[in-house]
């Protein structure tokens, strides 16, 4: 069966893990390239190991490699800054881009939330993983209401998973998904917060949602809120609740002060996940990679399956 060849630009944790998946797991996509900085990388002779042309010459290497005309999806597993120049010469070659950095040039795409909406797109952004871990909650609460009046979410993720990419991109992390709370969430306003957690053992990625919403009931935005656990499960399947979700009434006679709003009265749900990886690259404790893969793969997967099917036609 046809593949469409791809490559991925960033060969720490989140590159090779996202390889991975693609080599076990992808219908429509196979490995192109891995591209990287540094030439002593375990992804890059884990890529070698495994038959992947490589080169440690960054996007410059890329588009000398042989194959490069062929390849027609390039990831970005950066970081914010160098993403601006790697799709500028992505585009000018005329390549799909899927960015897994925080840079947001293309539109935010959450698989459950706008699914295939931005799938044409020269370049869409997958905000950011615990963006893609928690919005889906923000999401869910929003369609069961009438109004979302402020949305707050804190990732926590083990400091061993974040590589230096991810590092460098803290102010971005919580930009990005701050502005995405509110974009795709639905939420009128939004707070982001990350947190690197160095314990030993490893501790699993786990997330915290704050909504303060009216309208609807508990028991629909509790319904809401399975249901879109599950369909998170779909292409994460260590996606799960913590606990049962919570609910306070705040009344009008003790509202509560929203930065920037004022004060505000509603129905608060906390909503407590975590996010257990599949272990391709990096120990389950790394969901927050596994998200983001996973949700990168599955929206470069559809893609391509779309343009297999026109060129079967």
């Amino acid at each position: 069966m046809a593949k469409i060849p791809c490559a991925i630009i960033g060969s720490g944790n989140i590159g090779t893990d996202l390889m991975i998946k693609i080599m076990r797991n992808s219908d429509n996509l196979e490995m192109g390239a891995m591209v990287g900085i540094d030439p002593k990388s375990d992804g890059l002779a884990r890529a070698a190991r495994l038959g992947v042309p490589v080169t440690h010459e960054g996007i410059n290497g890329l588009r000398k490699l042989p194959n490069y005309k062929d390849i027609r999806v390039v990831f970005d597993a950066t970081s914010a800054s160098a993403h601006i120049r790697n799709n500028e010469l992505l585009q000018k070659d005329g390549k799909k881009v899927i960015d897994l950095t925080p840079a947001a040039i293309g539109p935010f795409t959450i698989p459950v939330i706008n699914g295939d909406a931005n799938i044409d797109e020269p370049n869409v952004n997958m905000v950011t993983c615990g963006g893609q871990a928690t919005i889906p909650m923000v999401h869910a609460v929003r369609r069961a209401t009438d109004r979302v009046i402020w949305g707050e979410i804190v990732a926590s993720i083990s400091s061993k998973s974040a590589g230096p990419g991810t590092r460098a991109n803290i102010d971005e992390f919580t930009e990005t998904t701050s502005s995405a709370i509110k974009k795709l969430g639905g939420a009128e306003n939004g707070k982001a917060i990350i947190i690197l957690n160095p314990a030993e053992p490893p501790l699993i990625m786990r997330d915290t949602v704050f909504t303060l919403s009216q309208g609807g009931s508990r028991e629909a935005i509790e319904k809401s809120v399975l249901d879109m656990v599950a369909a998170v499960q779909k292409y994460v399947p260590g996606y799960r609740l913590k606990q049962k979700v919570q609910f306070e009434n705040i009344g009008d006679n003790a509202p509560v002060r929203i930065p920037g709003v004022g004060l505000c009265s509603g129905l608060k749900t906390t909503i407590f996940l975590e996010v257990e990886g599949a272990a391709h690259y990096l120990p389950a404790y790394a969901g927050n990679l596994d998200i983001m893969t996973s949700a990168a793969l599955t929206t470069a997967d559809h893609w391509a399956a779309k343009q297999l099917r026109k060129e079967a036609a």
